[in-house]
C-alpha cells in the first residue's frame, strides 16, 4: 500500500484564476491582483501545503453490468465503471490530499473578517488539488507502463454514474488513514481539500482531456470553473 509524500506542486496563475471563477483577469482591481499574487507566492513557497498520495493496485476479477469485481470480494458499483474500464486488468485506487493547513488558514481569514483573502486562498487550494490530481495520473501512468499497460483517465465517486456512496469501498482499499484522510458519516472527505479516484490499467484504456471531462459533468451548463474546449 504505497504512500507518496514530498510532492512539489507549482501552481500556474491561469489555473488558479479558473478555480476562482475569474475569466477576465485584466478587469480585476489592482489590489485584488496583488493579493492573488501574494497568496500564490506563499502557497508556491511550500507553506500551507502538505501534499500526499495513498494508493493500492488491485487485480480485477470481472467487469459486470455496472459493477467491478475486485480480489478480496470487493465490489464497486457505477455504470461508468463498466463502460470505461471494460478492458482494464488492474485498478489503482487512490486517495490524495493537500493536507489541512490551507483550509485552516482560510478559516482563520474568515474569522478575522478577511473574506476576500479567504475566498481567494480557497480557490488556490482547489487549484492545488487539481495539480495534485495530475501528479496522481502521472504516477499511475508510470506504474501501468511498468506492467506493459496503459492508464485510463481517473473516475471519482460523486461524478456522473459513480455514486458518492462508493467512497466507502475506496477507503477500504487505499491506505487513506496513513495520510490523515478520513470520511464523515455522509461520505465527505476530511481534510476537505482531498480527492479519491480510481484509474484502470490495461491494454486499451479510455482517456479524455480536461475539457472533455468538464463536458461529461452534470454541472457542465452552470459551472463557473468549466474548462472549454
Amino acid at each position: 500500500m504505497p504512500v507518496v509524500r514530498d510532492i512539489q506542486l507549482t501552481l500556474e496563475l491561469g489555473e488558479v484564476l479558473r478555480r476562482q471563477g475569474i475569466r477576465e483577469y485584466s478587469r480585476l482591481k489592482s489590489d485584488t491582483k496583488d493579493l492573488i499574487q501574494e497568496l500564490l507566492t506563499i502557497v508556491n513557497s511550500g507553506q500551507l501545503l502538505e501534499p500526499a498520495i495513498a494508493y493500492q493496485t488491485c487485480p480485477i476479477k470481472e467487469v459486470g453490468h455496472g459493477q467491478l469485481f475486485l480480489e478480496g470480494d470487493v465490489v464497486l458499483r457505477g455504470s461508468v465503471l463498466s463502460s470505461v474500464l471494460a478492458e482494464a486488468r488492474e485498478l489503482a485506487v487512490v486517495v490524495c490530499t493537500i493536507g489541512p493547513g490551507l483550509e485552516k488558514q482560510v478559516a482563520a481569514y474568515f474569522n478575522n473578517d478577511e473574506a476576500l483573502r479567504g475566498l481567494l486562498l480557497d480557490g488556490i487550494g482547489s487549484a492545488a488539488v487539481d495539480s495534485l490530481g495530475f501528479e496522481v495520473c502521472s504516477l499511475i501512468g508510470n506504474e501501468a507502463s511498468l506492467r506493459g499497460y496503459q492508464a485510463s483517465s481517473p473516475l471519482s465517486p460523486g461524478g456522473p454514474h459513480f455514486p458518492l456512496s462508493e467512497q466507502w469501498q475506496l477507503f477500504k482499499l487505499a491506505p487513506a488513514d496513513q495520510i490523515g484522510v478520513s470520511l464523515t458519516s455522509s461520505g465527505v472527505m476530511v481534510p476537505r481539500k482531498s480527492v479519491s479516484m480510481v484509474i484502470g490499467m490495461g491494454s486499451d484504456m479510455k482517456t479524455w482531456t480536461k475539457a472533455e471531462s468538464c463536458a461529461r459533468c452534470n454541472l457542465r451548463n452552470t459551472c463557473h470553473y468549466r474548462i472549454h474546449a
